[in-house]
């Protein structure tokens, strides 16, 4: 039957021979499967063409229409270990989804089990998973393995070995099916390029949210898994090397993981609450990360002029913007844009969150006082000559980078402000001299991080006056037209897909560093920035709007207007 299902792809001209023999030495579980992740066939087309074979109607679920009460009486084994999904009636018969159409035996199982006559579908793979993971819930196949004791390997392998003390709570987290159930969590948030996992303890029971594109989206979750609430949060604590027994303390820790062939780090953070232990882990995809500074949504003049300014032989470029907003990103950029033999790079970072090739990171360790400042200093023995700080948190961090600013190395590090004038002022509320500040800081670079709208459903339109915000660049628009989002099979139905950059660039002049000695406020300060040609965050959103790269929408969740 596989290999009949190969020369049905050959025969129609989907496949060459060469294809059709490579597709069938390959480790694959069917021909048809192996030629569609080597490339050679689109599975769309593939379905189409085997279901017009045996005479069957290819369906796009994300198109149809899907009857849920069909779901009861199903059985749930054929959903899982055979990819059916119910998707309606049709008079007394039942329409399930597959993406086999030559395999009939799970159909005829189905039929027997409910009792009455099956009308296939054929219909993608992904899709049908997309179905299950949204009304039967994450997890949910496993957590019917839980209940029968059944486990199964998902792919997920801990790169370090892990360790036990033995206690029966140790032990209940221990169990295969455990075990799989947080890999199967753990591996759909990957899949769908969350940044953030929160597993919350609620009162109504355990609660599942991904951040994707810095959006918080709930995933389904089947009530069963609240019994598992104590085993879930035990493995997650077991896989970061924390105390499974301390449950009244926040800890912190962290998760390294090779996910099918792809190296991920897991930052995770517990804390206590009212029901229970909070979670949140932080996911950070090596092999998805490209640090290339021209490539994160600069503007070409932002881009020109940063890229001089890191080349200063000496003085502060601070990154500001609140957590997640892009900050590390930038500044590994920059420092593999300046990165040569001749230049030795130090940083010192909480935590080091890639490792780059020829630059030289130091992990913060407070509880054995290995600061930011107290690491600081030892790097300046170091003969270094460009350092980076992962973040200027108090007065000693501080002074001791505008002492390394003042001994002629170039220093990078972040603040936490809400644009880049305010960094003047932070500095100066820590305890920081104003002349100080005023002479060493020689740029800061404010960012937030925007969604990109989903190029396959993108939708043109023409903004009406009188619903545009009141700072929207008419002038710049001329004769074009804004884009809107609308949501397709491509973007999940959201709309985006990925993020960019939007930047706000204050490069320190006279009248500026005037100002800051002056101890003026922030808004005086942003005042002269604008009038010597800074553009804002909301200026350079206004910029992607107008390009196509983005909508309105976003513009106001990121940005607020300002009068200036």
């Amino acid at each position: 039957m596989i290999m009949h299902a190969g020369e049905i792809l050959k025969r129609r001209g989907l496949l060459s021979d060469e294809q059709l023999a490579q597709s069938r030495s390959s480790d694959a579980t069917s021909v048809v499967q192996a030629a569609i992740t080597l490339g050679y066939v689109d599975e769309r087309e593939a379905l189409k063409a085997l279901a017009e074979e045996v005479g069957l109607e290819y369906v796009d679920l994300r198109e149809r229409d899907i009857d849920l009460s069909a779901l009861e009486g199903f059985p749930q084994k054929l959903i899982y270990r055979q990819s059916l999904f119910p998707i309606g009636y049709e008079d007394d018969s039942i329409v399930v989804a597959t993406s086999d159409p030559l395999d009939l035996y799970p159909l005829d199982e189905a039929s027997a089990a409910t009792g009455k006559n099956i009308i296939p579908v054929v219909a993608e793979r992904a899709e049908i998973a997309r179905l299950m993971n949204r009304h039967l819930g994450v997890g949910s196949e496993t957590v019917e393995d839980l209940m029968a004791a059944k486990a199964d390997d998902e792919g997920v392998e801990l790169l370090e070995k892990i360790e036990t003390d033995g206690s029966e709570l140790s032990e209940m987290a221990q169990e295969a099916s455990v075990v799989r159930l947080v890999n199967e969590i753990l591996l759909e948030a990957i899949q769908s390029r969350a940044s953030d996992v929160h597993i919350e303890s609620q009162s109504g029971g355990l609660v599942i949210r991904y951040r994707i594109d810095g959006i918080l989206h709930p995933q389904p979750t089947p009530p069963e898994i609240n019994r598992f609430q104590a085993a879930i949060v035990s493995r997650l604590k077991i896989m970061a090397r924390l105390n499974i027994a301390e449950k009244r303390l926040p800890q912190d820790g962290r998760i390294k993981l090779r996910v099918h062939g792809r190296e991920v780090d897991i930052r995770m953070s517990v804390i206590p609450m009212i029901h229970g232990e909070g979670i949140v882990m932080r996911i950070l995809d090596k092999s998805s990360m490209v640090f290339d500074l021209q490539g994160l949504g600069m503007s070409r003049e932002i881009y020109e002029r940063f890229s001089k300014i890191i080349e200063f032989p000496h003085g502060i470029v601070l990154v500001t913007g609140p957590t997640g907003s892009g900050k590390t990103t930038t500044l590994y950029s920059s420092l593999l844009q300046i990165q040569s033999p001749e230049t030795k790079i130090i940083t010192t970072e909480d935590p080091v969150e890639y490792q780059l090739d020829g630059i030289n990171q130091i992990q913060v360790h407070s509880k054995i006082g290995l600061t930011f400042a107290h690491s600081l200093r030892s790097i300046l023995r170091h003969d270094p000559d460009i350092v980076l700080v992962g973040e200027i948190r108090d007065l000693e961090t501080a002074e001791n980078a505008i002492q390394a600013s003042l001994t002629g190395h170039l220093v990078f590090s972040t603040l936490h402000t809400n644009d880049a004038s305010g960094a003047f002022t932070r500095m100066s509320d820590m305890g920081v001299e104003p002349f100080l500040v005023a002479g060493t800081v020689e740029a800061v670079m404010a960012q937030r991080l925007i969604r990109r709208l989903c190029k396959h459903c993108r939708e043109s339109y023409t903004p009406s006056k009188l619903d545009a915000p009141s700072d929207f660049p008419w002038d710049d628009l001329g004769d074009r037209q804004v884009f809107r989002s609308v949501g397709c099979r491509e973007c999940r139905g959201v709309g985006y897909t990925g993020r960019m950059g939007i930047y706000e660039l204050l490069v320190a002049n006279d009248d500026i560093r005037q100002l800051a000695l002056d101890r003026k406020s922030s808004w005086e300060i942003r005042k002269e920035s604008v009038k010597a040609g800074m553009r804002t965050l909301r200026m350079d959103a206004w910029d992607k709007v107008v390009a196509g790269s983005t909508s309105v929408d976003e513009v106001l969740r990121v940005t607020k207007g300002e009068a200036l």
